[in-house]
């Protein structure tokens, strides 16, 4: 966790005092003036320290000092910089929520909608549309759920304070660019806590180095233009090492007694020793009999589900460096070609849930009279906590808040509360 005992925080400021009256007080028609952050010295520094840096890679300083002048540290950005559920959540948990039927059915429409625009692509990318259409699908819901955060206020914090200093003022300086050639425009660039925005959420370096005007307008606009957002989600693809026409990977069995410490993405081997050595694909189907260089994953452990896998998915997973991610973009594209899912269970006797079960779990906590908001199947702290009250209610261990199968199970075989509850506080 990072320590903040250096950092100046905001101060605010003193608010004009009331004075005292014999008779009853009346009501002062002009409300006390607002209070305002006073300004943080060790922001204040940095930014300037940056706007020298700005100059020397062809940032003017009527840019630098038009996009900088409001700036305000949000250091709130901090506690997600080593939070990133990629690495933090289960992996059950993490594909249940990406890979669940809702995202399926609308992959699949997705592809039915923008076919032709899609067919371009694949002619001009050689990358099939079912991936491009995945990686849109984890990384924005197609296109509904960009990030809310503004993008240089967050990439301003993370040049400044924290860890990765360096990367994050690179992608500062590289925002600056973009609104200085014109691809971004500084009104609605909101994105991620990091820096990544867009329909494919791409990060500033990438955009400027990747992104391509593919609907002829002539500007580079992945956030309002669907067709230059899949294009350039295709061209990063074939630019990290895309083989066209191969597959990502398979599920597959290990044989009985199999060395772990051969797996790992790193790991490779040709494909003819894994099938030597007895690994399977788990539907059956034989391997290739070639000696392309693949490599095993077990990432729950050998009693989970493991994975064969080949070039393609090392450009998935470039994308985003997290096991967790890949396999999320790669089984997600394979159920949107009309595959059937992960055979093997995941080692836990609590499975994740997807978004319709965590909108049914949320409709149930309210019915008890939890103060959670709506039903949306968003998964946040008042949920939780309303998840720990009635896992301990039930008897339920351990009480984490976690939204898996069990309380689902629970609250269902309960059914209804016979009369409606008082308001539950969190």
């Amino acid at each position: 966790m990072i320590s903040r005992a250096s950092i100046l925080w905001l101060t605010l400021m003193a608010a004009t005092p009331v004075v005292a009256q014999t008779l009853p007080a009346v009501p002062s028609p002009v409300a006390p003036p607002a209070t305002a952050p006073a300004a943080d010295p060790v922001f204040i520094a940095c930014m300037a320290s940056l706007r020298s840096v700005a100059e020397k890679q062809g940032i003017t300083a009527t840019t630098f000092d038009t996009y900088t002048k409001d700036l305000v540290a949000d250091m709130s950005v901090l506690d997600l910089l080593d939070a990133q559920p990629e690495f933090t959540t289960p992996l059950w948990d993490y594909l249940a929520a990406l890979v669940d039927d809702q995202r399926v059915s609308d992959g699949q429409a997705m592809l039915t909608t923008h076919a032709e625009l899609l067919g371009r692509v694949s002619q001009a990318y050689a990358v099939d549309p079912a991936t491009v259409v995945a990686v849109w699908g984890v990384e924005s819901d197609y296109g509904r759920v960009f990030g809310k955060r503004p993008l240089l206020v967050s990439l301003s914090t993370l040049s400044c304070f924290g860890r990765r200093q360096a990367f994050f003022r690179g992608e500062f300086l590289t925002t600056l660019k973009l609104l200085q050639a014109g691809d971004v425009r500084v009104d609605g660039l909101n994105g991620s806590w990091a820096g990544a925005f867009g329909h494919t959420q791409f990060m500033p370096s990438t955009y400027q180095r990747i992104a391509v005007d593919f609907d002829g307008d002539g500007r580079r606009n992945l956030i309002d233009s669907i067709p230059d957002a899949l294009a350039s989600t295709a061209n990063y693809l074939v630019k990290s090492g895309w083989s066209t026409g191969e597959p990502w990977g398979y599920e597959v069995k290990l044989p009985a007694g199999f060395d772990i410490a051969q797996v790992g993405r790193t790991s490779r081997k040709p494909l003819t020793q894994w099938v030597a050595q007895g690994i399977a694909r788990v539907d059956g189907q034989p391997l290739p009999a070639d000696d392309r260089n693949a490599a095993v994953l077990v990432p729950t452990g050998v009693n989970g589900p493991a994975f064969v896998v080949f070039k393609n998915y090392d450009a998935i997973y470039s994308y985003n460096a997290a096991e967790s991610y890949a396999l999320a973009i790669a089984l997600l594209a394979d159920r949107l070609r009309g595959g059937t899912g992960l055979v093997t269970a995941w080692p836990t006797d609590d499975p994740g849930i997807g978004r319709p079960q965590r909108r049914e779990l949320q409709t149930l906590l309210l019915a008890r009279g939890h103060a959670i908001g709506t039903a949306d199947g968003m998964i946040g702290t008042q949920t939780r906590r309303a998840i720990v009250v009635e896992q301990q209610r039930l008897g339920l261990l351990p009480a984490d808040g976690r939204a898996g199968t069990k309380i689902l199970a629970a609250l269902k075989a309960e059914g209804p509360p016979v009369a409606p509850p008082a308001a539950v506080k969190p």
